[in-house]
């Protein structure tokens, strides 16, 4: 897979969440200064509230903003089956004993983490090294194991490629 392709991928779902979240704070901030929000008692705090609400998505749309910037400045390193899986890492995972899951792809991101993507046929989740299952990863090579989430229980599963 090629790692530019996969980040331009990131960048265009933060972008499409940043278009987003800046719409929603446009509308609360609307909310909060309009006439009909205007306290009709001591006790009505609607326009109270939908000014916090403007504030916190304006402070996520700032997030995804620098999101976005470390992003598109960000150095993709290439990475071997004999380097250690660090940020910039594309990293495959098999279950280590026989299970019916298959292959699971994460791409080791400095921010959005959470973020799922769908690239030529492989579903791929970006993790931060601060995630838990980030902090697992970082620093291990080809033929490690960790334990990935399962349905129920942690499954433990082998490191088969880094890019």
């Amino acid at each position: 897979m090629q790692k530019t392709t996969l980040r331009d991928a990131i960048v265009q779902q933060l972008r499409e969440e940043l278009a987003r979240q800046a719409s929603a704070a446009e509308m609360a901030r609307d909310e909060a200064i309009s006439e009909e929000s205007r306290a009709e008692n001591k006790w009505d705090t609607h326009s109270q509230e939908a000014a916090y609400l403007a504030e916190g998505q304006a402070k996520l749309a700032l997030e995804i903003g620098a999101s976005i910037e470390l992003y598109g400045t960000m150095p993709l390193p290439v990475l071997g089956s004999g380097e250690p899986v660090a940020v910039g890492a594309f990293v495959q995972l098999e279950p280590a004993t026989v299970h019916p899951r298959r292959s699971l792809w994460y791409f080791i991101g400095p921010r959005a983490g959470g973020m799922e993507l769908e690239l030529e046929n492989k579903r791929i989740l970006v993790l931060t090294p601060q995630s838990p299952l980030g902090r697992q990863l970082v620093g291990k090579q080809v033929g490690d194991t960790v334990l990935a989430p399962g349905r129920g229980a942690p499954i433990e599963h082998r490191i088969v490629s880094i890019e």
